[in-house]
């Protein structure tokens, strides 16, 4: 039995830029912290010769063609894995929630396969692979920051160069301000889950064809990426409202689906009670939207609840992709 979990993660700016359609013209950056959700998968190896699937839905099947779950399938190709395997996945949140849950799901599941071939790869190696599965062979129009942030976990900054090669390091907060910044940021699950893949497609594609409206906004998050990175490391946190206000209205131009009426009643009643920024976490439309409020909250968390909204807990986690239990 292999037990094997991957770390979701919080986009905390320059988001979108790691998509290739930017990076390999421009060079992208942005940062990201994984929190305490995780993605976890369990392995046995199973007595009949067949494949058993546990994830929403249970398949059993006798070939790995037959698998109807594109990335179990993909994954169990690219390791040459095709009998007398059980897999179950077990989420802490749920999918299509814009923390990035999809390549946390890839990350632990490679891992995990890996593991039960005993082959040793490395978290720059993990992220990669995972990348290759979900952009080029299922052909989704995902960036590169979601393998990356599950693969080495902690608060990161990612600088994605237009080689495709990718450079990160730890952003340095002190410890006393990485408290104060968890304690300030509130999660709302919105209630509305939605795939990313149709909002990213058309950034993607406006990004590939040049489009002047999408890069300009894409410049100016990276830039804003960049100056938050320089106010976490000075321990200036109060500025960090206003930058993820500014994210947040930068973001929306990117495309129509980004925000909807309700998203915009959230976020506005949030600013009228004492958030200073926020913005969708992901590429938008649903999912967990992220608020930044400093001192006295009380205000904001009554108004949230009359609208049937309360925060999720977290702690930010410094671990990445990991394996948990081999017995």
């Amino acid at each position: 039995m292999i037990i094997s979990r991957a770390p979701v993660r919080l986009s905390m700016g320059g988001g979108g830029t790691d998509l290739p359609s930017y990076y390999e013209k421009h060079g992208g950056f942005l940062m990201a912290a994984t929190i305490n959700k995780y993605i976890y998968i369990m392995l046995n190896k199973r007595f009949y010769t067949s494949i058993r699937l546990s994830y929403s839905k249970t398949e059993i099947v006798d070939h790995v063609n037959q698998i109807e779950h594109p990335i179990f399938r993909e994954a169990l190709r690219h390791a040459g894995i095709d009998k007398q395997i059980e897999l179950v996945s077990v989420a802490d949140i749920p999918a299509h929630c814009g923390l990035g849950t999809s390549s946390a799901f890839t990350v632990a599941l490679l891992n995990a396969l890996y593991n039960y071939k005993k082959e040793h790869r490395s978290v720059g190696d993990l992220a990669e692979i995972a990348y290759h599965l979900e952009r080029n062979i299922l052909q989704q129009p995902v960036g590169k920051q979601d393998h990356y942030t599950a693969s080495f976990g902690g608060f990161r900054a990612y600088w994605f160069n237009q080689d495709g090669t990718v450079r990160t390091e730890p952003v340095q907060i002190r410890e006393e301000k990485l408290m104060e910044l968890q304690n300030d940021i509130l999660l709302l699950h919105l209630g509305k889950e939605r795939p990313a893949s149709t909002i990213l497609e058309i950034q993607d594609k406006k990004s590939g064809q040049n489009d002047k409206g999408t890069l300009d906004r894409l410049h100016k998050i990276k830039e804003i990426g960049l100056r938050t990175k320089k106010i976490f490391e000075s321990g200036n946190l109060d500025e960090f409202g206003e930058l993820l206000h500014e994210h947040w209205l930068t973001k929306k131009g990117l495309s129509e689906g980004v925000s909807e009426p309700f998203i915009d009643e959230v976020y506005d009643v949030a600013r009228k009670n004492g958030a200073s920024g926020g913005k969708i976490v992901g590429a938008g439309g649903g999912g967990f939207m992220l608020l930044y409020c400093s001192g006295d909250k009380s205000r904001l968390l009554s108004a949230l609840e009359k609208m049937s909204l309360s925060p999720m807990w977290f702690q930010f986690d410094e671990e990445g992709a990991n394996i948990v239990f081999r017995g």
